[in-house]
């Protein structure tokens, strides 16, 4: 739904609270009222209470409040001149937050079509007139309790889905991440029928290197190979990935040969920049990479496992040729 843009030169909402003088760590309550003597007793109440407060007298100064403010949850006289609770409630949905933030409805009607009215326009619930005041008091406090739990899940859920994605030691996407990410991107690039480009990275010598200097040293070697390679890719959209051991992966989508060719040749410079000595090494004597790169317009013949096998036969390529480079373009068949 189409929120519409109202004049600056309406009569500003009003606010009779001085949020100044309350906690700023209490949630937000938007009263919306045109009654003023209703709006002014559940100001009182809802301050009683310990919430900061502040009012609107119509449902267009409660939308631009409410864009302004992020309050935590909206009481909401369901009949109001102009614009009333119903449609208010429907276009606030529509704003940033607006489907997270609970609307408590207030209406002097409970009967079967009012009620469905009431949730039909995304209210999560609903008090009648006259007010018990007891009854608001409390759905007021389960609903914000209600959002509270709902943001905490949300965050939860967040931080578990990074840490299934990311591999614990270089912090860089796992294997897993790789595989439903190329995947999802070879499905998305044939639909728009754009480029795609994959390039495997190996670290040269990397056995001979934790034979050297031990383990340990190999495991802090890799977080400072996988961030250099972070950092040669420049794009939200691109995807640097542990492959497994010492290889590492960068999906790019809508990325033809050149472009990928750059992105290669950033990468093996931030890596040689990094000088990590590598005494064992038979190429340099610091830490360095081969790379195999392929491009494809993504077509119907075009899987992950074909696209993965051609950038392995660069790679092959690379090392055969003398390793600390990246190999010609391997292209797929279509």
């Amino acid at each position: 739904m189409t929120v519409p843009h109202f004049l600056n030169s309406r009569q500003s909402p009003s606010d009779s609270s001085d949020l100044s003088k309350s906690d700023p760590d209490a949630p937000l309550v938007l009263i919306v009222d045109d009654n003023w003597l209703i709006q002014d007793l559940l100001r009182q109440m809802m301050e009683k209470d310990g919430y900061q407060v502040v009012t609107a007298n119509s449902g267009q100064q409660a939308l631009e409040v409410f864009a302004r403010l992020q309050p935590d949850i909206v009481l909401l006289d369901a009949s109001m001149p102009v614009m009333d609770g119903y449609t208010c409630c429907q276009l606030i949905q529509a704003l940033p937050g607006g489907d997270r933030t609970p609307v408590l409805m207030i209406t002097a009607l409970e009967d079967t079509e009012s009620v469905n009215r009431v949730f039909e326009a995304g209210a999560i619930d609903f008090v009648t007139k006259p007010i018990n005041w007891a009854v608001l008091r409390q759905r007021v406090k389960r609903l914000l309790q209600q959002a509270n739990l709902y943001k905490q899940l949300q965050t939860a859920n967040s931080e578990l889905q990074r840490l299934v994605s990311i591999d614990s030691l270089t912090q860089v996407a796992n294997r897993r991440c790789f595989d439903e990410t190329l995947e999802h991107e070879l499905v998305r690039m044939s639909r728009e029928q754009m480029p795609l480009a994959l390039i495997l990275c190996d670290v040269d010598f990397f056995k001979l290197y934790n034979d050297t200097y031990g383990h340990l040293e190999g495991d802090w070697c890799l977080k400072k190979i996988a961030r250099a390679i972070s950092d040669a890719v420049c794009r939200p959209g691109d995807l640097v990935a542990r492959y497994g051991g010492e290889e590492f992966a960068i999906i790019l989508p809508r990325t033809d040969a050149a472009g990928a060719v750059e992105v290669a040749k950033r990468v093996r410079n931030s890596v040689n920049q990094l000088q990590i000595p590598h005494a064992a090494s038979q190429v340099s004597d610091y830490i360095t990479v081969s790379m195999g790169i392929t491009c494809t317009l993504p077509g119907e013949e075009v899987t992950p496992a074909k696209l993965i096998r051609a950038a392995d036969i660069g790679l092959y390529r690379a090392k055969a040729q003398g390793r600390d480079r990246h190999s010609d373009l391997e292209t797929t068949a279509e």
